[in-house]
């Protein structure tokens, strides 16, 4: 029998245990992890360096980022560790440092996202008023409200779900500590908690989405009523790249959230897992730098110069 006092260490689920397949996942996840690392970075480093892109939207699409790196980085390198050396051990402290980051950054970055559609909404509704309201001051209590209630949501949901006694074993299933799975091996309903805090957890993020939505209502009502063809591409630039990072983002957690954890098999836990946790993060980069026109013309801008330094400097040497 496991309890909580005894339990040292928990099991992660693992891709395969075949030492070739080992070797894939970490070289897959390796490339993944680079990837989502650098475009992330990129942005970031163009959002500061580009004086024309201090604006709200850069500055909060820069924390969003900045979750993202964060987000990554708490579940992948752990599983690429387990790969590497032939293991799926997350000793107990480990496992709770993973729920409760994986809780803080998903939840600062909703709130980020939702700030997000927020500014869009003022910016194209009430174009007038959007510096009065959007100011510096403004925007930076918007982003540290979003961190401060990232980490009192985490320690909710952190303390709730370690508070209960596990007797159900140590074998998590799932590649990270993931909620849902220690849920399953609670022993007395003391668990019941944490599911009340899970459901009310859906019920806000639900009432955020709802808040987005109505926003997007009121943003496409005004987009199209903007006479020129160029501003209404403008508008739909700077809106489309967040309505599909929310709908990614919200669509994958509630998938993994509601899904019944009795029936579901150790494949889909894996591949839902790697869904909300794992595509976000190497999909927004993406997604912002395809669909907006300000940070592709910053990133070809930051790129073309980078590369003419490095030619003016290789002249010099050369004389």
């Amino acid at each position: 029998m496991f309890n909580q006092t005894t339990m040292t260490e928990f099991l992660l689920l693992g891709f395969s245990d075949i030492r070739k397949l080992q070797i894939l996942h970490f070289v897959a996840f390796l490339v993944i992890y680079l990837a989502a690392l650098v475009g992330n970075l990129l942005i970031i480093t163009v959002i500061v360096l580009d004086l024309q892109l201090h604006t709200p939207l850069f500055f909060f699409l820069m924390n969003l980022s900045i979750l993202d790196l964060g987000s990554i980085s708490i579940t992948i390198p752990k599983s690429m560790a387990n790969s590497l050396m032939n293991t799926r051990e997350i000793s107990y402290p480990g496992c709770v440092t993973q729920v409760f980051l994986v809780f803080f950054f998903a939840s600062a970055d909703f709130a980020i996202l939702t700030i997000m559609a927020y500014d869009r909404y003022v910016a194209i509704c009430q174009p007038l008023h959007y510096e009065r309201v959007m100011n510096r001051r403004a925007c930076v209590q918007m982003a540290a409200s979003a961190w401060i209630c990232g980490l009192l949501y985490s320690a909710l949901h952190t303390g709730n779900t370690f508070a209960i006694i596990f007797c159900g074993g140590n074998m998590v299933d799932q590649f990270f500590c993931e909620i849902p799975q220690l849920l399953k091996l609670a022993c007395s309903d003391t668990y019941l908690s944490e599911v009340g805090v899970i459901v009310f957890s859906v019920c806000l993020a639900f009432s955020c989405f709802v808040f987005i939505i109505v926003s997007y209502v009121h943003i496409f009502k005004a987009v199209l009523r903007i006479p020129s063809e160029q501003g209404r591409q403008k508008a739909f630039s700077t809106c489309l790249p967040h309505l599909i990072v929310v709908s990614l983002l919200l669509c994958t957690a509630i998938f993994a959230y509601l899904k019944p954890t009795s029936s579901s098999t150790s494949g889909l836990n894996l591949m839902v897992g790697v869904l909300y946790s794992v595509l976000p993060p190497i999909m927004n980069p993406i997604i912002y730098s395809m669909r907006n026109k300000e940070i592709k013309g910053a990133l070809s801008k930051w790129i073309g110069w980078k590369l003419l330094t490095k030619n003016k400097m290789s002249i010099f040497s050369l004389q």
